[in-house]
């Protein structure tokens, strides 16, 4: 349950798929990198937040009690501390484990593709940030998903917000998972959730739904610098000057169309301690739509200063930020897409099929044949001794191969090949 086999279809959408993508981190720069599937329990237990229930735990098998890797940005920062590595610029593309509740349609699975970027080290502020933000508009952009928004917030607003409306610190972080559900239910239920599971007082719940229910640009935090409250704290203070600096280069990137200052933004892992960010699509039903319905979440991510400390014995930081690109979504929107136009996707690269007309002739197709592959082309032939002509011309239609290179006797009499151009039925001896 949860997973999924690719057919040869898939399988070369997705290839596509990924190639864009990782076009786009080469673009910038990045270094890849691989690590095991398997990681000590221990590495990955409590830097999830409610996540945390969804690890894939393995039974102790003599020694070391193991689990599957839950996303990238972990084992990311588990590298770095092990290697003592303090600036990197990487990409990783690999499956990650989760073992939660599968909803298949909207492209979740207990077994799926991560494509993670991130850049480590010490640097001015918000240069890193603001390119993670470029990476995921050049993506989202290239792909032709249609319209999206990229949403943006700081955890240190985030939790200034909380400590001026009187949530005590140890609440934070369960505060900030339900505030992560405002885009999928009505502040009534979060508010609810807040007061009834996560034991806030009913005025402090009111006071933060002033703030998380806010959303804007350069204006909003202009005016949340000025607010009387929120300006007294140091936390949100730091978190309002990067927001308006990150806002600044984005603006010289061109791309702050496209982004949102949106105080409800919290993302549920534990381990983000400045900038989050998430992209969504929106989805226009018909041209009467007054605001677009958000199609659900396709890339994410943000800072996270403190992970690598947690894996070093000194407790030595390396600052970090980094986006992941929601692929599995993509791809079924993609796929989806590609049904309804009933295009067909082909599933291989063959260039040239190499075909006779006559029998007795297979010595001549594995001559031409091995002479093609030894010059790096990709050829194909039929597997039988005597094939018609007829048959050999439909397996290049029915598989999207644009040539054949045909010899028959009079071809091999004249020392040529007759090259075959299958959709226009043009044909040049050479």
């Amino acid at each position: 349950q949860g997973t999924r086999d690719h057919p040869p279809a898939q399988a070369a959408l997705r290839e596509r798929l990924l190639s864009a993508v990782v076009s786009c981190f080469k673009r910038h720069g990045a270094a890849a990198i691989d690590t095991p599937v398997l990681e000590l329990r221990e590495t990955l237990m409590g830097k999830y937040g409610e996540g945390t229930k969804l690890i894939y735990e393995l039974q102790d098998q003599g020694g070391e009690l193991l689990a599957l890797r839950y996303d990238l940005t972990v084992p990311f920062a588990r590298y770095l501390a092990m290697n003592k590595i303090t600036n990197m610029k990487r990409y990783h593309v690999a499956k990650v484990y989760r073992r939660d509740s599968p909803a298949t349609t909207r492209g979740r699975y207990r077994e799926f593709y991560q494509c993670d970027f991130d850049i480590a080290g010490q640097f001015d502020p918000m240069i890193p940030d603001a390119e993670c933000l470029k990476i995921v508009h050049e993506i989202l952009s290239d792909l032709q998903l249609g319209d999206f928004v990229i949403k943006v917030n700081d955890r240190r607003i985030l939790n200034g917000v909380f400590a001026v409306c009187g949530v005590p610190e140890s609440k934070f972080i369960p505060a900030c998972s339900t505030v992560d559900k405002l885009d999928k239910m009505p502040w009534e239920e979060v508010r609810s959730e807040m007061v009834g599971e996560k034991g806030l007082s009913p005025e402090a719940a009111d006071r933060i739904g002033e703030y998380v229910q806010l959303h804007g640009g350069l204006d909003l935090i202009e005016r949340l610098l000025q607010d009387p409250k929120l300006s007294q704290n140091k936390l949100a203070k730091e978190g309002l000057g990067d927001m308006k600096l990150l806002f600044e280069y984005l603006t010289l990137f061109g791309i702050t169309g496209k982004i949102c200052f949106d105080l409800s933004l919290a993302r549920g892992l534990d381990y983000y301690t400045g900038v989050i960010f998430e992209a969504v699509l929106l989805h226009q039903e018909n041209e009467h739509v007054e605001e677009p319905v958000s199609v659900g979440s396709v890339a994410g991510g943000g800072r996270y200063d403190g992970l690598v400390g947690m894996f070093d014995p000194k407790g030595r930081k390396v600052p970090c930020v980094g986006v992941s690109i929601g692929i599995e979504r993509i791809f079924s929107i993609l796929e989806q897409r590609l049904e309804a136009s009933g295009e067909k996707l082909r599933t291989t690269e063959t260039q040239v099929l190499v075909a006779t007309p006559q029998k007795h002739l297979l010595p001549a197709r594995l001559k031409l044949i091995s002479e093609l592959w030894d010059a790096g082309i990709k050829a194909e032939m039929l597997y039988k001794k005597d094939p018609k002509l007829l048959k050999q011309l439909q397996y290049c239609e029915d598989t999207g191969i644009p040539l054949a290179a045909i010899v028959g006797e009079q071809e091999l009499a004249d020392g040529v090949v007759k090259l075959r151009d299958v959709a226009t039925r043009e044909e040049v001896r050479m």
